[in-house]
């Protein structure tokens, strides 16, 4: 381990000093003049692992990923200019999906009248909704860096050091710092959680009584054990469904009360439920239009909302009719006691137990398509996969059209399940499935991609292989942008802009030096897996699928697109 030398130290030593005292122990880099003395020092702790990618954007989307997983802050590394321009869409990514990263960044030299990739960075990373932090001078640094993991940790959003490359060649005593010797630094205080007040739990419990068909929304705000077992209590007490939304799908999976999600994605069955009852108890969800489907799949009017940050609006909706502020678990414990002091006993009438059995049984789409000789129904292949994966691998939805047809595996627990789809960004998947296995190590992890999506950072196979991660790469080939191609082709428009053909993605897998299997029939699935399961390294399914199967939620926008005039 390096010790500093007594006169000082390189300010780059010191600050991989400071990151590894803040117990970073996974890094995710592409070096440069800006960074690589840093990144070189923090290597030389044998407990850090650093991951080193071929693109900066990946750098970020892979910290993203193992910071989700972990629910320790993400930590990523880029030299300035060009290395930090690249990562603004992982960094948007991030502010938008509230995820606790560290970025550090090289700036250009302090002292350089001009430098080949100087930029103003500051502007830009603000604008991704990311926080930036200057440091100019040894005096500031030692607060500054303190100042970021504070921030990262209690705002629970991304944040980029910025530190110019030749202030870390500059010798710094960090005895002369006391910021060093303080305990907890970068630490939010504990203040204890936020108990609702009894008023409020009244008013709650009045709207409980007065309903009859009950849904139990759960969102990340009710992930923690204690939060979930209060909802699935207070589900039984009320004769209620129980749901999630999309990030923590398989909060209860398995439990008979269990309907999916909520959402644009949510399986036909479970759009019955949300359309028969008559309160929703959203706990720890901040009901977004990708949960309530924009306002089609749930009315504000029948929300009561228990969150820790209770929101008006969201997206530009109403979120609910009636609020209580409390932390998910506190919330739901008060509710109970009051309905059970009551003699409370919920009688829906309805039969949730045979929803939640249609779920895992019925097919969560039956609209018929024409599917061309040689390629297969997506659904049809999730099914198989559904029938044949292992409940305990990790599991990864990538964003796009392709990431509808995967959610619907059932009983996965929420722990092996991720999905990061804020911002809308697609091309992640492969950085996100990478971020897991490092944050899961030993564990097989399984990630369903569309091939517009892998085409993007298909350099990152070189990154799985170097690293001898296990991942399984489901490629939903449709040669084609899913989104766009069928929003052009329901206004009555070209679609070349959005069809590419489909590419040999298993044999670009097997010039990256991985395995690689085209998947024709369904009967190829299983085989496949098997050689996976056997293997030591990564793999890449390239699954020949329809370019006509439209999920749902795009059956139902696209009919509302009018045809477009053509001669």
């Amino acid at each position: 381990m390096p010790t500093p030398a007594s006169t000082g130290i390189p300010v780059y030593r010191y600050l991989a000093q400071r990151f590894h005292r803040e117990e970073v122990r996974a890094v995710f880099v592409l070096t440069g003049d800006g960074n690589m003395y840093w990144d070189a020092a923090l290597a030389e702790y044998p407990d850090v692992r650093s991951v080193h990618v071929r693109h900066e954007h990946c750098a970020v989307s892979m910290a993203l990923a193992y910071a989700q997983k972990t629910g320790h802050l993400g930590v990523t590394s880029v030299t300035c200019g060009p290395g930090l321009t690249q990562t603004m869409t992982a960094l948007a990514t991030a502010a938008a999906a509230r995820t606790p990263l560290l970025m550090l960044a090289g700036e250009p030299p302090l002292h350089a009248p001009w430098y080949n990739q100087g930029i103003d960075q500051a502007p830009l990373v603000r604008a991704s909704g990311a926080e930036y932090i200057q440091v100019h001078s040894l005096a500031t640094l030692p607060r500054l860096v303190t100042q970021a993991f504070y921030l990262v940790r209690a705002e629970r959003r991304p944040v980029v050091l910025g530190v110019p490359m030749d202030l870390q060649q500059e010798m710094i005593d960090p005895g002369e710092h006391p910021v060093e010797a303080e305990d907890g630094i970068g630490e939010p205080p504990d203040a204890g959680p936020r108990l609702p007040h009894p008023e409020y739990i009244r008013r709650a419990a009045e709207r409980v009584l007065a309903a009859h068909r009950i849904v139990v929304l759960a969102g990340r705000g009710a992930a923690a054990k204690d939060a979930t077992d209060a909802c699935v209590e207070l589900a039984e007490l009320c004769d209620a469904a129980l749901a999630t939304t999309l990030p923590v799908r398989g909060l209860f999976a398995g439990h008979p009360r269990s309907v999916g999600v909520a959402g644009g994605f949510s399986h036909a069955v479970t759009r019955e439920v949300f359309d028969g009852c008559d309160l929703v108890i959203a706990v720890g969800a901040s009901m977004t239009s990708f949960t309530t489907n924009s306002g089609h799949l749930i009315d504000p009017r029948r929300v009561l909302q228990l969150d820790e940050s209770p929101g008006g609006l969201r997206h530009a909706r109403v979120v609910a009719s009636s609020h209580v502020g409390a932390d998910a678990a506190a919330g739901v414990r008060a509710l109970l006691g009051e309905l059970k002091s009551r003699d409370f006993t919920g009688d829906g009438g309805w039969d949730v137990a045979g929803y939640a059995t249609r779920v895992r049984t019925e097919p969560a789409d039956r609209t018929a398509y024409d599917i061309a000789d040689g390629y297969l129904d997506p659904r049809a292949v999730i099914e198989v996969f559904d029938r044949l994966v292992p409940r305990d691998w990790e599991h990864v939805n990538a964003a796009g059209h392709c990431g509808y047809f995967a959610t619907h595996m059932h009983d996965v627990p929420a722990a092996h399940f991720l999905t990061i789809r804020e911002f809308g960004a697609v091309g992640n998947g492969i950085s996100y499935a990478a971020g897991v296995a490092i944050a899961r190590p030993g564990s097989p992890v399984i990630l369903f991609e569309g091939d517009g999506g892998v085409m993007m950072h298909v350099q990152e196979l070189e990154t799985l292989r170097r690293y001898g991660l296990k991942i399984l790469i489901c490629v939903l080939n449709d040669g084609a942008f899913g989104s766009e191609v069928h929003k052009l082709r329901a206004a009555g428009l070209v679609d070349r802009g959005a069809t590419y053909g489909r590419n040999d993605i298993a044999g670009i897998a097997r010039g990256f030096g991985l395995r690689g299997a085209t998947i024709r029939r369904l009967d190829d699935i299983q085989p496949a897996l098997e050689e996976f399961a056997a293997g030591s390294q990564s793999m890449v399914l390239d699954i020949l699928v329809s370019d006509s199967v439209m999920s749902p939620g795009m059956n139902r926008r696209v009919s509302g697109i009018p045809p477009h005039a053509t001669s």
